[in-house]
């Protein structure tokens, strides 16, 4: 037979349990490489080709870069600052390790006591989505905070305390709103039948998520505001401005009226 006016054999094949075509694709081309002459060559045809083709698309790299972007706009409009999103969008990464970890963690019990073939929790598309959702998700925790931080600066408290009240007066809110997203993901995780590993990677990767964002990201928010406070100089503009308004007005010189 013939591909592409070239003399071809063809290859059919499929993924075993547990692997998925990319993880087959990759093994095919590298034990082709070490193989087969030089002047030959490895071409895909059919889905396979659309897969390859879908791949070479945007990254998610690039994705996670747009999300944060678009974030920080939005934010930025929203406070009419250029610092405070920084304030919101550095606990992300907190959310972020939280999922990476947990994925590792449910796949490494996994491989404990089930066979290697049968192990399919895998960082893929599924987990991709729900880093993405975890960047909305840890920055709405942290909006929370800042908020309420950047209302009591703004009326005259030192910069600590109106981040320590911030936190104060959302942890509750927080707490609830957090813990009823994850026990609203639970049916995710334990999810069964058709389609089940694809819930269970998405559930696991959001429940990671939030459970670090929740437990650790809500005592570094106030921290990070205050830092990024301070280095934007917000709290230096505000002492001038008491200076100034603590200023006694100026004595009248001698030669003008009373």
């Amino acid at each position: 037979m013939r591909f592409n006016e070239y003399r071809a054999a063809q290859l059919n094949g499929g993924a075993s349990p547990g692997y998925s075509t990319y993880q087959a694709t990759k093994a095919l081309e590298e034990v082709f490489a070490q193989t087969m002459p030089r002047e030959m060559g490895l071409d895909y045809s059919g889905m396979s080709f659309q897969e390859k083709k879908a791949q070479e698309g945007v990254s998610p790299s690039v994705i996670f870069g747009f999300s944060l972007l678009f974030v920080f706009l939005i934010l930025a409009a929203l406070y009419e600052s250029w610092s405070l999103p920084f304030s919101v969008l550095l606990s992300t990464p907190v959310a972020i390790f939280g999922a990476l970890g947990v994925l590792w963690l449910r796949r490494t019990l996994a491989g404990l006591f089930q066979p290697p073939y049968m192990v399919q929790i895998e960082n893929d598309v599924y987990s991709q989505i729900g880093l993405v959702m975890l960047i909305g998700l840890a920055a709405k925790n942290a909006i929370l905070i800042v908020e309420f931080a950047k209302d009591g600066f703004e009326k005259g408290e030192p910069l600590a305390d109106a981040a320590l009240e911030g936190a104060r007066l959302r942890l509750r809110p927080i707490l609830m709103t957090s813990f009823a997203f994850i026990l609203g993901c639970v049916p995710l995780w334990i999810a069964t039948g058709a389609g089940s590993v694809s819930r269970q990677i998405m559930g696991t990767t959001v429940i990671g998520g939030m459970l670090a964002a929740s437990a650790i990201g809500i005592f570094l928010i106030p921290a990070i505001f205050y830092v990024v406070e301070k280095l934007s100089g917000a709290a230096a503009h505000q002492d001038a401005e008491r200076q100034h308004a603590a200023m006694p007005p100026p004595e009248p010189s001698p030669g003008q009226g009373g």
